[in-house]
């Protein structure tokens, strides 16, 4: 269960940019260990974010420019007693670019965790994934990269067939660049079963002007189950700190966000754990880090798909699991200090939906008795962090009940393919 949060004032403050879950997660985060309520700065406003314990909001509007949001956090800045330091931290690709775009500025007020633009590129993009991960021997699945860029050029490629069997799986090498292109049928993740369904989103894809590079991947057989995520802090002074690994029990299954997992389960993964560290010291990585792995059922092989520089959305398993995340970039950036790392092994069953609903979708018997003993010591849900009010706990149940509707909407039974 969570810890009180301490009543000492830390030293320090926290300013969380964006809304959802990807925001709360760190909020309660720095509650639960310091007691901080943290400052949230959101275009536009989601009701768990307004109703949280953890965080206030200032909402700029849903038309206000990142100048705009420059302008707000260096007034917040202005605000703070003279030489308080105030992290400022963010769960999303696009706001990420934007500290990037605006660093000059905002690392005169604030102390930031994240990768310098040219290292933010290059590991945003999936295809350059990929290649890191072959240089060190960490499996991948086998890729097909078309770039758009060069769609008007003769002899390019992205009409030409694959070299396997269908079905496939096709996505974007960089979603921020994705995300400002709209299609019909537009999704995160293409499940493709025909030469023809893959031509068809090649044209979608040219007729929508996108000019980035596109993957398509051999797939990786299993279901939700064959997943893993793994988060992980490296210091900015090269230390590796934090470590924690869990199965995915359940992903959600709406086009936008099919493959963002809704339930996992910590447990102990040395050899995924040992590869993300050689990653991440192998490219000179700082900061907060979420690595997604499928286990291919037919072999046994752990395939690193793509790293999400951040800290990722679900990262509450972690400190669900007893190690606070909020505690290495405090240590790290306000302490000036590293701390012994630390591998999370404790099983913890994290999970935003009702455990019957995710039972209902384990098909390995074994698993589903690991899980329903997990979930009678260590069940954590973010909306049912203990401090939060009565509008928390009506929310956790609703949302459940909302889920179970979309599920059996959507994705009734769980197939071989995750699809």
């Amino acid at each position: 269960m969570p810890t009180s949060p301490q009543a000492a004032d830390p030293g320090f403050d926290v300013v969380v940019l964006g809304a959802g879950l990807n925001s709360l997660n760190l909020t309660i985060a720095f509650h639960r260990e310091y007691g901080i309520v943290s400052t949230l700065v959101v275009r536009v406003p989601v009701a768990m974010n307004e109703h949280t314990v953890t965080a206030r909001s200032i909402v700029l509007g849903g038309d206000a420019s990142d100048e705009e949001m420059r302008d707000v956090l260096v007034e917040l800045a202005h605000q703070r007693p003279a030489g308080r330091p105030a992290l400022l931290l963010c769960n999303a690709d696009s706001l990420i670019a934007f500290i990037d775009t605006h660093r000059e500025v905002l690392e005169q007020h604030y102390l930031l965790s994240q990768i310098d633009a040219s290292q933010l590129e290059r590991l945003a993009d999936k295809a350059e994934f990929q290649e890191v991960c072959t240089s060190l021997g960490i499996a991948t699945p086998p890729t097909v990269v078309v770039d758009f860029s060069r769609a008007r050029e003769a002899g390019w490629d992205g009409e030409d067939p694959l070299p396997w069997n269908y079905p496939c799986v096709g996505k974007a090498a960089n979603t921020a660049e994705y995300g400002r292109v709209s299609f019909p049928g537009k999704r995160k993740v293409f499940f493709l079963e025909s030469e023809e369904q893959r031509l068809e989103l090649v044209r979608n894809l040219r007729q929508a002007g996108f000019t980035g590079r596109f993957l398509f991947q051999d797939l990786v057989p299993g279901d939700d189950t064959a997943q893993r995520s793994i988060t992980a802090y490296r210091s900015s002074r090269g230390r590796v700190t934090l470590l924690c690994a869990a199965q995915v029990l359940l992903g959600e299954h709406t086009p936008e966000a099919l493959g963002r997992p809704a339930a996992m389960i910590t447990g102990s993964h040395p050899e995924l754990t040992a590869a993300a560290a050689r990653f991440l010291d192998a490219v000179d990585y700082v900061g907060f880090a979420n690595f997604d792995v499928k286990v291919d059922p037919r072999t046994g092989e752990q395939c690193f798909f793509e790293i999400n520089p951040r800290i990722g959305r679900n990262n509450y398993y972690v400190t669900a699991a007893g190690e606070s995340v909020a505690r290495h970039v405090v240590e790290d950036l306000v302490r000036g200090e590293d701390i012994e790392p630390v591998t999370v092994t404790r099983p913890v069953l994290y999970s935003i939906l009702p455990v019957r609903l995710v039972l209902r979708y384990i098909r390995d018997p074994h698993l589903r008795v690991r899980v329903k003993d997990v979930a009678r010591t260590a069940l954590a849900n973010p909306f049912r962090y203990r401090p939060e009010g009565p509008w928390m706990r009506a929310y956790a149940h609703a949302s459940g009940l909302n889920f179970v509707r979309k599920y059996l909407r959507i994705y009734p039974r769980p197939t071989d393919t995750g699809f």
